[in-house]
């Protein structure tokens, strides 16, 4: 690893311990020029200058840290405006008789020992699509407003405020039902109205996920954007605080589980055994322990990839557009199909993904101009790569391919795009000469068809029936694809 990054997570540990790091040895203005680029690539540049401008060596260094320190208050001082008048808002609603669930950023915020030192760009609310335009109502008088078209069939609206930092994005679903790749993800929480709770927030009273949904949803969320393009530390820090702070009321099994029908569980060990090396996640006093067996995953390729990503996969233009690739490629295994050429799939997207990703609005009049929606695209993307070039920057197409590849390979490391192993057979009574292993695909081409159950069994897939209803997913295209989600 490299001293850099040892030093980094060494002061995201100590921030979260609410103590400051005792690095005696001198350290180079370049090393920690490095440090706090590090610190902003991941959107904790207040909780980096915390945690080390206390130590011994940074006293030598005072000249090199004032920057940082004027950017740290400031940041401190905008988000401590933004907090408090979120809780107004959210009063301010509650008077109207309108109680939205509030997501992610103030519930972590209010975990870390320090919380405005825990930036948030903005604040997330779910509603449902019959309350969308009651609560839109309600924040307009409020002084909110918006610059889009207001839709409650929308997935997300973004409303600010004149004069105020204060940024809304108010959600109609957890994720995007138009993903291909992820849109799925909102069946894992299927009746979460029923299981919402209050939280005290500075002494607001706010309504929020359950328990064991939030967790989940931290999961799945940072799970989205390692899919895309890169997870940040912040989020990693999200998870391990709200599971330590919460793990007695999480029902882990559950967790578990559904994060094993999106294949993120390996991911998700991998995190929290990140957590556990170097961070503050504690397995015992989570209940972690009690639920998953204390094993000590291949993390390696997964920190490497969050420390190089940033705050959302954002530290760089080629890892952006690499994104196309691996969502593609999670895709194509969702559906049980290998996935298609990567530079092809970077710019030609889908009508769904760039009517929702892309916010190619017009779409939904006009489908018949994907096609200049797409030249929009190759013009946008060559644009970037002009100015990241002239910026000294190495952003090509290449170099996006490179990334994709890179990271495409680390998700079948992780179990997250699996490779098909597929055997035929002509008739129901023929056996398969091998077990599909987990993921996998059996193509079957078969005489009769004589309903799902009797082909889990020829399949030998564990559970017969009760393994389809499980997650297995069948459809009949001139031949028979079962893929196993076990």
């Amino acid at each position: 690893m490299k001293e850099v990054y040892r030093l980094f997570l060494d002061a995201v540990k100590a921030s979260l311990e609410k103590i400051s790091v005792n690095w005696q040895d001198d350290i180079s203005p370049e090393e920690w020029t490095q440090l706090f680029s590090l610190f902003d690539l991941h959107g904790i540049l207040p909780m980096g200058y915390n945690a080390v401008y206390g130590c011994p060596a940074a006293k030598t260094a005072e000249t090199v840290l004032l920057p940082y320190k004027r950017r740290a208050m400031q940041s401190v001082m905008i988000q401590t405006v933004k907090t408090d008048e979120f809780l107004k808002l959210i009063n301010s609603l509650k008077g109207e008789g309108v109680t939205p669930c509030v997501l992610k950023g103030i519930v972590c915020r209010s975990l870390y020992p320090l919380p405005d030192l825990r930036r948030s760009g903005d604040e997330d609310i779910l509603v449902s699509s019959d309350g969308f335009f009651r609560l839109h109502d309600a924040m307009v008088r409020y002084g909110m407003y918006t610059e889009d078209d207001v839709n409650s069939g929308d997935f997300e609206i973004t409303y600010i405020k004149k004069g105020s930092p204060l940024k809304i994005e108010v959600h109609t679903s957890l994720f995007s039902p138009d993903s291909q790749a992820y849109g799925h993800f909102n069946g894992l929480f299927d009746g979460i109205c029923g299981r919402l709770i209050t939280a005290d927030v500075n002494g607001t009273h706010i309504c929020t996920l359950g328990h064991t949904d939030h967790l989940l949803y931290l999961i799945c969320h940072a799970f989205k954007h390692f899919i895309h393009s890169g997870v940040g530390i912040r989020q990693v820090c999200d998870i391990v605080l709200y599971a330590n702070r919460f793990g007695a009321f999480i029902d882990w099994d559950c967790v578990w589980e559904k994060c094993r029908q999106i294949r993120a569980d390996v991911f998700a060990e991998a995190v929290f055994c990140i957590g556990r090396k170097y961070l503050t996640f504690d397995p015992v006093k989570s209940g972690y322990i009690e639920h998953r067996e204390s094993r000590d995953v291949n993390y390696e390729g997964l920190l490497e990839d969050i420390l190089c990503a940033g705050i959302y996969g954002g530290s760089e233009l080629s890892r952006k557009h690499s994104s196309n690739m691996t969502l593609n490629a999670f895709s194509a295994a969702n559906k049980g199909e290998k996935a298609g050429n990567g530079v092809y799939s970077s710019i030609f997207l889908p009508l769904s993904e760039m009517r929702s990703r892309y916010k190619c609005t017009y779409l939904e009049k006009f489908p018949f101009m994907l096609p200049v929606a797409w030249a929009g695209r190759i013009c946008k993307y060559g644009k970037e790569v002009i100015v990241s070039r002239c910026g000294g920057k190495h952003n090509g197409t290449s170099e996006a391919v490179r990334i994709g590849r890179k990271r495409i390979a680390l998700m079948r490391k992780y179990g997250i795009i699996k490779k098909m192993q597929q055997a035929n057979f002509t008739d129901m009574a023929t056996k398969p000469s091998a077990r599909i292993p987990r993921g996998g695909l059996l193509t079957c081409r078969i005489k009769a068809w004589s309903g799902a159950g009797s082909l889990a069994e020829a399949a030998k897939i564990p559970g017969g029936v009760e393994g389809v209803e499980r997650g297995f997913r069948f459809e009949v295209q001139g031949v028979v694809r079962v893929t196993a989600a076990l």
